[in-house]
Formats: C-alpha cells, sequence, structure tokens
C-alpha cells in the first residue's frame, strides 16, 4: 500500500514538473515574441525629438523574465532613425522611473499603471502592458492572445497624449482600443 501511495506521489510530481516547465518554456517563448514587437515598435513609433539622441531606454518595472530577452535584444540592435543604444532597466519602484522611452509593466505590476499615468501624464513614454483590460485602462499598447496568437491593443489617445506619433504600418496591424 506504501509503495502505491509513494508511486502515485512520483506520477503527480511528474506531472506538475513537467507541466511547469512547459510554462515556464511558454512563457520564455512569450517573451521572445513580446520582444520581437518591443523592437519593431521602436521603428514605427516617432518618439519627441528630445528622446531621439542618447540612449533609447527600455525600462521595466519590477522583476520579469522579458529583461533577459530584451537585454539579448539591446546588444545585437539600435532604435530609431538616428540608431540609438538601447539599454534595458529595471526598476524597483515607481520613484525610479525618468527619461524612458518605453515602459514594460509585467502583469504582476498592471496594479501600478493609474499611479504611472497621473505621475507621468505627459512624459513621452510608451507604456506597454500584458494583462486584459490595460489598453481600455491608459495603457499605450497592451499584448493580448486571440486565437492563439499574439497581438497587441493600441490606445491611440494614450499614446498621442503622450506626444507619441504611432505609425499608419503600425496602426494596420493594431487592436484599436478606446481608453483613457
Amino acid at each position: 500500500m506504501k509503495s502505491v501511495k509513494i508511486s502515485a506521489l512520483t506520477v503527480l510530481l511528474s506531472i506538475l514538473f513537467s507541466s511547469f516547465a512547459f510554462n515556464a518554456s511558454a512563457q520564455v517563448r512569450d517573451y521572445r515574441f513580446h520582444t520581437v514587437f518591443i523592437y519593431n515598435f521602436t521603428k514605427y513609433i516617432k518618439w519627441p525629438k528630445t528622446y531621439q539622441s542618447g540612449d533609447f531606454v527600455i525600462g521595466v518595472l519590477g522583476n520579469s523574465p522579458i529583461i533577459r530577452e530584451l537585454q539579448k535584444m539591446a546588444a545585437r540592435k539600435t532604435a530609431g532613425m538616428k540608431r540609438q543604444r538601447i539599454i534595458i532597466k529595471r526598476f524597483n519602484n515607481l520613484t525610479q522611473i525618468n527619461n524612458c522611452h518605453i515602459l514594460f509593466i509585467p502583469s504582476s505590476k498592471s496594479s501600478y499603471l493609474s499611479t504611472i499615468n497621473q505621475s507621468y501624464p505627459r512624459s513621452p513614454m510608451l507604456v506597454i502592458t500584458e494583462k486584459r483590460g490595460m489598453a481600455q485602462l491608459g495603457s499605450g499598447i497592451n499584448f493580448v492572445l486571440r486565437n492563439g496568437r499574439w497581438r497587441f491593443e493600441l490606445n491611440q489617445n494614450a499614446t498621442t497624449n503622450r506626444g507619441l506619433v504611432v505609425s499608419r504600418n503600425l496602426k494596420r496591424f493594431a487592436i484599436p482600443v478606446m481608453g483613457r
């Protein structure tokens, strides 16, 4: 009887660990897609002139697996027409955020979106989120999974209010969302 319980426990743990490994692998793959999208946003969104020179800063609020993928991309790519060097910064709290071109807010930090929008209302910063409903609440771009494929919602009001100009080509691929 004891060996049957141990065997059942072994099977259960094997399933849980393989499920975790699959989910972790899927999450890394998802963040690779997010990173490709984010890089392309640097090509199809125009920042104000004061943000078109110097380093191009992509910030991540908190700790997220996307940081590693963004760092790999930044080591090989440049941003914008003036080929700005891409720098990845992790912000542990809201007071650290400054002079950021893009701010990625992982789903675990989504509750900070409202505070970020209130604290930095006109900052030319593209706010990118990954949780359902965030574009309607004021993020510029929100990643969504539709029919098993990653897509992105675009809140034109949020990007325009921040002084960002989104190209028509990028708008064609976006899911338009009305929001703050």
